[in-house]
């Protein structure tokens, strides 16, 4: 049976209707030349700032505790307080002392100032009103006197309240209500919970590699589905001669309840190779059980968007970017959504991933 002409053109223009609103979508990006990182794992440890054994300044006996072990406390917060009544007491003494000396100095100073107008009316001598004049300096120093003393017992009142010299949780108590509490003894060990960082130990072929702009991965093995990101505050430029590795200490950028001093922590760190390549995103790649790896490489052909298979070689893997060595340019555009199963020359739906 032949095909009317006519017939046959329509019915081909109705397989590439079908053809074109079949075309798999895919998402692709452009390969780029950029320096390559290698990823390096490490295990450390998150540290407080701050780790204080706190103490008073003062002995006593122990009168109130006010906090106990898992206390979150603020800076200033008052943690115990030593049995203070005979300083109060001296203290009220001082405080009458000097407001008797400040009495007894007004009254100079009235006398003096009466003394000098008698002088100018020329009713009082010069001599006996240098004797006035005399009196009241002397009065002032008292005064002076006197509330130094009454500051200085004011200092030692304070001694007798022990507070936090910044927030935290209190991790241990080492004093109960009611005990004698010497002077330097540890009463509470109180453990900054901000500003946390994570201490790790790194071997020294790393050492003249790593910069202190590197980026840090940091996980924790509570919960290994969040991450976080990391600063490096300090490299010490120390090494340690038995096990050859120097610390390496990153501040955690942001924290939560999971993250912990004392927790251990894994981190990915990114040393920089100091070379350059071409570096794809990992959602390029497809590994085959045979060893392959290939990507798909997408180009226009006459207005059509079509693949083309290519087997690469990869080098560093690093965040989620992966170096490749041979089988890619610069330039050329990888699908990285949809590639899962293309075929060579099968025309597609180019939709630009970021940085496109």
């Amino acid at each position: 049976m032949r095909l009317i002409p006519g017939f046959c053109i329509l019915l081909g223009i109705a397989f590439s209707g079908q053809s074109a609103a079949t075309d798999i979508p895919v998402a692709a990006q452009v390969a780029q030349s950029q320096p390559i990182f290698v990823s390096v794992q490490l295990t450390g440890t998150v540290t407080s700032p701050s780790n204080s054994t706190l103490s008073t300044s003062t002995s006593g006996l122990v009168e109130s505790i006010y906090v106990e072990e898992g206390a979150i406390v603020e800076a200033e917060a008052v943690l115990l307080e030593l049995d203070a009544k005979l300083v109060e007491l001296q203290l009220k003494n001082m405080q009458a002392k000097y407001k008797q000396e400040k009495i007894a100095m007004q009254d100079a100073e009235r006398r003096r100032d009466e003394a000098k107008t008698l002088f100018a009316q020329k009713s009082f001598s010069k001599s006996s009103l240098h004797l006035l004049e005399s009196e009241v300096a002397e009065k002032q120093a008292v005064l002076q006197q006197a509330a130094a003393n009454m500051e200085l017992q004011k200092q030692i009142l304070s001694r007798h309240r022990l507070k936090a010299p910044f927030a935290g949780v209190v991790s241990k108590k080492y004093i109960e209500q009611g005990e004698w509490l010497a002077e330097g003894d540890g009463a509470f060990e109180l453990v900054a919970t901000k500003n946390l960082r994570a201490d790790f130990y790194v071997a020294e072929d790393y050492f003249s590699k790593i910069k202190e702009d590197s980026l840090v991965q940091i996980w924790s093995n509570a919960n290994r589905e969040n991450f976080y990101q990391g600063h490096i505050s300090a490299i010490v430029s120390v090494l340690d001669p038995v096990t050859r590795t120097f610390l390496l200490r990153v501040k955690i950028d942001k924290t939560s309840r999971e993250i912990v001093p004392g927790m251990s922590v894994n981190a990915l760190l990114q040393v920089p190779t100091g070379r350059h390549g071409i570096v794809v995103p990992k959602d390029a790649l497809l590994r085959y059980p045979d060893g392959r790896v290939i990507v798909w490489t997408v180009s226009k052909n006459n207005e059509a968007w079509t693949v083309a298979e290519r087997v690469v070689k990869t080098g560093e893997s690093f965040g989620a970017n992966v170096e490749v060595r041979e089988g890619l340019t610069a330039g050329e555009q990888v699908v990285v959504r949809g590639n899962e199963s293309l075929q060579n020359g099968q025309s597609v739906q180019l939709q630009l991933g970021k940085g496109q």
